[in-house]
C-alpha cells in the first residue's frame, strides 16, 4: 500500500489517525461528565449545559472553528493565556485535534447519556446503602454498565473527528504536513487540475477508515452487551 500512496498522502492519513485518536481521548473524560450531569444531577443551567453540549452539532463547522479562534487563537481570551505559558493550539495539529474534538463532542456525549438512561438507578441505590461513595459507586457499578455505550460513543467520535473538516480547516489552516488532514488534503488536491486520482485515493480511504471504526463500533458494543449479560 506504501507504493499507492505519495508521502503526502501518507502525511495525511497518519496525522488524520493521530488527530482522531488525541480528539477522542481528551473528549472522553468530559463527555462522561457531562452526560453523567446531565442524566443524574439536577441544578441551575442544566439546559444551558445541554444546550451547550449540543451546538456544534447543529451549528455551521465554519462558525465553530470561528469561535474557537476568537477563544484559542494567539488573540483568544483562552489562546492569549495559553501562550504565556508556552502552549499554541491555533494552526498547530494539537488545535486540529481540538476543533475535531469539539465537533465530535455532542455524539460522544448522546451516546453517553443513552447509556448511563438505560442503567437501573435503583442498583447504585444499593450500592448507596451499604455504604459506598459516589465515585466508588460510579468505577464499580455504573461504568462497567456502560461500557457499550462508551464504546459506541468513542468509536463514533473518532469517525467524526477523521472527517471532520469546516471547523479544522478554519482553526488550523491547511498546512501540509503539519494540520493538513484527509478531508484538507482532498479539498486542496480538488482546487488543481489533474489530481481528481489522488483525491479519489484519499476518498476511498476515509470511507474504509469510517466504516472499520462503525463496524467495529457495533461488534465491541455487542459483545460487551453479552458480557454484561451473561453477568
Amino acid at each position: 500500500m506504501q507504493n499507492l500512496l505519495s508521502p503526502m498522502e501518507w502525511q495525511a492519513v497518519l496525522l488524520s489517525i493521530k488527530v482522531a485518536f488525541w480528539a477522542t481521548l481528551t473528549m472522553t473524560p468530559l463527555a462522561l461528565l457531562t452526560a453523567y450531569a446531565l442524566v443524574r444531577w439536577e441544578f441551575p443551567g442544566k439546559s444551558i449545559l445541554n444546550g451547550l453540549a449540543h451546538l456544534p452539532l447543529i451549528l455551521p463547522p465554519v462558525v465553530t472553528g470561528y469561535m474557537l479562534l476568537l477563544l484559542f487563537g494567539t488573540q483568544g481570551l483562552v489562546g492569549g493565556w495559553l501562550q504565556d505559558i508556552g502552549i499554541v493550539l491555533a494552526f498547530r495539529w494539537t488545535g486540529a485535534a481540538l476543533a475535531a474534538g469539539v465537533m465530535a463532542f455532542p455524539l460522544m456525549v448522546r451516546a453517553l447519556r443513552l447509556s448511563l438512561e438505560a442503567i437501573d438507578i435503583r442498583l447504585e441505590q444499593a450500592a448507596a446503602t451499604l455504604g459506598a461513595s459516589p465515585v466508588w459507586i460510579f468505577v464499580t457499578v455504573t461504568l462497567p454498565l456502560m461500557i457499550p455505550g462508551v464504546l459506541t460513543g468513542t468509536i463514533l467520535a473518532f469517525a467524526k473527528a477523521l472527517g471532520e473538516f469546516g471547523a479544522t480547516i478554519t482553526f488550523a489552516a491547511n498546512i501540509p504536513g503539519q494540520t493538513q488532514t484527509i478531508p484538507s488534503a482532498i479539498y486542496a488536491l480538488l482546487q488543481v487540475p489533474g489530481q481528481e486520482a489522488v483525491a479519489a485515493r484519499l476518498v476511498v480511504i476515509s470511507v474504509c477508515l469510517a466504516l472499520t471504526a462503525l463496524f467495529l463500533s457495533e461488534a465491541l458494543a455487542r459483545r460487551a452487551r453479552k458480557r454484561l449479560e451473561g453477568i
